[in-house]
């Protein structure tokens, strides 16, 4: 059995164009993210998966390895079938998808994700969560949150703040879902075959559907942070970020 890291990158972007190739505190978004891939021992082989011959130099340049897919992928996940197919893994494979945004996030997080999974035949997949007590985050639509049962299985991620809390007393807490997702390569072909969900339309959250249509989802919870890159200004909180914790290019 293999466990791969497939880290899905496209160049267009609505609200940041061309931003793998970003530079953030002296070199491309996308490399950060590719190198800290490397660290996670797990993992055997670490790939970009593009459709933009830009990224995929950009990667080679520094050694790492790129898969070429289509363009006509809606979603990463799509892309993350497809650059698996290429590279011949099997049904009892794991990839692991590392968000192409996914500046800063912790090593240890994905050696969890991977033996969460290898751990647990009922789950198809696994993904993480970070508890928090923030009102304001909870209330925000972009931070999807996440509910699960007393076996660390999924029940719904939502853009709301769930659960809701009626006449509770002291400060709620809640679970904002982390954006890395393990999957069984088998899962992974059959994911990407199925219709979108009800559910998943109404929120516009992919994972939805593997709850729609009966699979479990493992959730293992961090208290590590982790950062993402959406939009320029993000990019420069992620410089100064780094900056901060004494990263350089070289990323030492």
């Amino acid at each position: 059995m293999q466990v791969v890291g497939i880290i899905p990158a496209r160049y267009g972007s609505a609200r940041f164009p061309g931003k793998p190739l970003a530079l953030i505190a002296g070199k491309p978004l996308i490399q950060w993210v590719y190198e800290a891939a490397r660290q996670v021992p797990e993992l055997m082989d670490v790939y970009v998966a593009t459709d933009d011959a830009r990224i995929a130099a950009c990667i080679q340049t520094v050694g790492g390895k790129t898969v070429l897919t289509g363009s006509h992928h809606p979603s990463g996940s799509d892309r993350l079938a497809e650059a698996a197919r290429i590279l011949g893994l099997v049904p009892v494979d794991i990839v692991v998808n590392i968000q192409g945004d996914q500046i800063v996030f912790p090593v240890p997080l994905i050696s969890a994700l991977v033996a969460s999974l290898q751990a647990d035949p009922d789950a198809a997949m696994a993904t993480a969560v970070r508890r928090f007590r923030d009102p304001v985050l909870a209330a925000d639509p972009n931070a999807v949150k996440a509910v699960f049962d007393q076996r660390g299985f999924a029940l719904y991620f939502s853009r709301a703040a769930i659960p809701h809390y009626r006449n509770q007393e002291g400060e709620p807490s809640y679970y904002k879902h982390i954006g890395i997702y393990v999957y069984r390569q088998a899962f992974l072909q059959r994911f990407v075959e199925l219709p979108p969900g009800t559910w998943e339309a109404a929120e516009k959250l992919e994972q939805l559907r593997a709850l729609e249509f009966g699979y479990k989802i493992k959730v293992v919870e961090t208290r590590a942070e982790t950062l993402e890159v959406d939009t320029p200004e993000e990019a420069r909180q992620a410089e100064a970020y780094l900056g901060g914790q004494g990263l350089v290019a070289s990323g030492q």
